[in-house]
């Protein structure tokens, strides 16, 4: 399979996902095998008000998909089967890049809250075909507060939308 790489502005041009949805508030950096985001906690983020009401914890399941957009983010940049790519039309692509097939040894070794910002560091271990394997690392001011494994796969976009 040819790839094709793309540099965007904006991280909403690299992923489908959209606010209040949206982990990634910033690229730090993007190479062939790894990916640095991060994302800051205002407080606001509707699914704190519920976890945990007086004192709000940003959910470690957040932190999965954090990890698992930022690896999105890699290989709409590195490994993009098209040519043309815009995330803006739901229609437009051929393939969904970054589907999540796969977790293990995910593991929460800390807290991140309101005024902190999450650091995730992302690396792509293995690659084949339309596969990715990946393990993150997840910090707030240098202290890693998760880590996991995970892969994405690129499937055509039909999959995707809903049958009539």
């Amino acid at each position: 399979m040819q790839y094709y790489e793309h540099r965007f502005d904006r991280v909403e041009d690299y992923l489908h996902h959209r606010s209040p949805y949206l982990m990634v508030d910033r690229i730090l950096s993007i190479s062939k095998d790894e990916v640095q985001t991060e994302k800051s906690i205002s407080g606001d983020e509707f699914y704190l008000q519920g976890h945990f009401p007086g004192a709000a914890v940003f959910p470690g399941a957040m932190m999965q998909e954090l990890s698992t957009q930022s690896a999105g983010i890699l290989i709409a940049a590195k490994y993009n089967p098209m040519q043309e790519y815009n995330t803006h039309d739901p229609h437009f692509n051929k393939f969904a890049l970054g589907v999540l097939v796969r977790v293990r040894n995910a593991k929460y070794r800390g807290f991140a809250k309101p005024g902190e910002t999450l650091t995730a560091h992302v690396k792509l271990n293995e690659h084949a075909s339309n596969l990715f394997d990946f393990t993150a690392k997840i910090a707030v001011d240098g202290k890693t507060v998760m880590r996991n494994a995970f892969q994405l796969a690129t499937v055509e976009s039909e999959l995707l939308y809903r049958r009539p």
